[in-house]
């Protein structure tokens, strides 16, 4: 059995940015009734979004 450990919080910096009202309105739609923040939501989606770069980064590169 694994030990238990106490999870540590990554530090963080607040940006404050600007999203199109209908942008904001379908991540409210998409998130209404999950246990899922608006951060929470945006943060998953731009780390999806560095990770589809990355691997289509990966593809282009010759070897």
């Amino acid at each position: 059995m694994a030990k238990f450990r106490i999870p540590k919080i990554p530090p963080t910096t607040n940006k404050c940015i600007r999203f199109p009202n209908d942008v904001i309105e379908e991540i409210e739609k998409a998130i209404r009734g999950q246990e899922c923040t608006f951060s929470a939501f945006v943060i998953a989606a731009v780390r999806a979004a560095l990770e589809s770069l990355e691997e289509e980064e990966n593809e282009t590169k010759p070897e």
